[in-house]
């Protein structure tokens, strides 16, 4: 099945480009998530890190 796909991707003209396309979606996505994590405020990601026992401690309370 494997060759079929293969064989028939082949006869598609200019097909060639769409791995290149999205391996550098790929990169420019992790590189900006990489950028924004380590630009990201420190009592930003304390703040939502604490968001789940915020939660968990509001139903106990009821």
């Amino acid at each position: 099945m494997l060759k079929f796909v293969k064989n028939h991707m082949e006869s598609i003209t200019g097909i060639e480009i769409y791995p290149m396309i999205s391996l550098l979606i790929f990169f420019i996505f992790f590189v900006g998530l990489f950028w924004w994590v380590f630009t990201a405020k420190k009592e930003h990601i304390k703040e939502v890190s604490e968001i789940p026992l915020e939660n968990n401690q509001n139903e106990q309370s009821l």
